[in-house]
């Protein structure tokens, strides 16, 4: 059993970062463009707007797994930005102070920091381009040979 699961550890990843870069874009898109009944700000305010364009443009990058690692290090730091000051002055819990969004997305990008892309990435196509189809490999081979 844990042979197909550590088999399955780089889809499961991957399919986790769509997953987090999907909704963080989702939520760049709504404050900036008004989506799902969402008041926009501008884009240039601080913090709100640039807030916005960390969500649309980091959550579009990690989607797509394309400098991966960079874009969850700012987007995670840009949402323990906005847990320590915004909604930690409100209470010192997440329950109270209506952080468990900026929470879980803070911890949520820098788990991928550290994981990496996974499979399904723009990241994982080019380096497997440069290397000479070294990519393909799969298992431990192509998380020690090819690091992400």
């Amino acid at each position: 059993m844990y042979t197909r699961l550590n088999h399955a550890q780089p889809y499961a990843i991957g399919l986790f970062r769509i997953v987090v870069g999907l909704l963080f874009a989702c939520h760049g898109a709504a404050s900036l463009f008004g989506l799902f009944g969402k008041d926009t700000v501008s884009a240039g305010s601080w913090p709100g707007g640039i807030a916005a364009i960390i969500q649309l443009v980091g959550g579009g990058l990690v989607l797509l797994g394309l400098g991966t690692r960079v874009a969850a290090l700012v987007s995670s730091g840009s949402m323990a930005y906005a847990y320590f000051n915004v909604h930690q002055p409100e209470g010192l819990f997440p329950m109270q102070n209506n952080g468990e969004p900026a929470a879980m997305f803070c911890w949520a990008f820098l788990l991928i920091v550290f994981t990496g892309p996974g499979a399904l990435s723009l990241d994982r196509l080019f380096s497997s381009r440069d290397s000479g189809g070294e990519g393909e490999r799969t298992g431990q081979e192509r998380r020690t040979a090819v690091p992400a």
